[in-house]
């Protein structure tokens, strides 16, 4: 029965149809065009996830351009992270010392966060929050798919880093339904993936996939984000999917209280991540690696 003001409780809410649910969706993706333009090398770091080469010397040269992302780079190298004696003081430098996967990442992770820090959204949304929980999955997925046979390894902290991409998405490009799927979660105590699909008739990993391909990410990337909430077990030996790993590290996460918003219990098992296979002295050093690693990046991050 409508209230008063004619509008369903929310507990009559169905699910909507599927055209409904198409129009929402490109809606969402639209707002893809709203957030700022990517950096040129933002740009350069992407290419090299779909398989482009790129020289350490053309990396240099963006970098130095750009004072914030050189300056937080001669940070991170010089900080307790790496534990060195002198000083690195070149760019240069600092890029023979990290790599191109771990440079990649941390670029990847500051330039990104500093482009979701000029989006506008809405109230209820924390920035702050989302770039720290996106940060803390990306690093300990990243670290886990080190220790483990992992599909498509390299992948594993990008994939972590924009898991949760179509949460933004959902909020900037709808705003309603957006403020509807929160009151079902606080409210009425239901998870985000199945508020989601009540309000909106698809879910943020279906959205996160669909902006990774505008983005024309790999496609084991997009896999890995679109299947990050299976809860689907390992079946037999081999590989462990790299949606699977991404679902624990995010689990793990949450579950120290590094989310978006306050997490039903659905998303928080903290022992999910001990079905991965690693034995219990190597998941503890990897658990204390990531607080380690994530106590410096954080600054980072913001």
């Amino acid at each position: 029965m409508a209230d008063i003001l004619g509008v369903a409780p929310l507990t009559e809410i169905t699910i909507e149809s599927a055209p409904a649910s198409a129009a929402l969706k490109r809606r969402a993706l639209q707002s893809l065009a709203s957030l700022p333009p990517f950096s040129a090398i933002l740009n350069r770091l992407m290419a090299t996830l779909a398989g482009e080469d790129v020289s350490f010397s053309k990396l240099g040269d963006l970098i130095e351009k750009d004072t914030v992302v050189a300056g937080n780079l001669l940070n991170l190298v010089n900080s307790a992270l790496y534990g060195r004696r002198g000083t690195i003081n070149s760019v240069r430098h600092a890029l023979a010392i990290l790599g191109l996967n771990k440079l990649r990442n941390a670029v990847l992770g500051m330039s990104l966060t500093r482009m979701w820090n000029k989006t506008p959204v809405p109230q209820s949304w924390s920035m702050a929050q989302f770039n720290m929980h996106s940060a803390a999955v990306a690093l300990l997925s990243d670290l886990l798919a080190q220790r483990l046979t992992v599909d498509y390894p390299e992948g594993a902290f990008v994939a972590g880093l924009l898991h949760d991409l179509g949460r933004l998405l959902i909020a900037t490009g709808l705003s309603d339904q957006y403020s509807r799927i929160i009151e079902m979660q606080t409210d009425g105590g239901m998870g985000h993936v199945d508020a989601e699909l009540k309000i909106l008739g698809f879910t943020h990993s279906e959205l996160s996939a669909d902006a990774l391909a505008v983005w024309n990410l790999p496609e084991p990337i997009r896999v890995a984000v679109l299947h990050h909430h299976d809860r689907t077990p390992q079946s037999a030996p081999g590989p462990v999917p790299l949606g699977r790993l991404v679902e624990c590290a995010d689990h793990y996460v949450n579950s120290l209280g590094v989310w978006i918003m306050p997490e039903t219990a659905d998303c928080t098992d903290a022992t999910l991540i001990q079905t991965l296979g690693l034995s219990e002295e190597r998941l503890k050093k990897t658990l204390d690696e990531f607080k380690t690693e994530y106590d410096v990046m954080l600054q980072f991050f913001r």
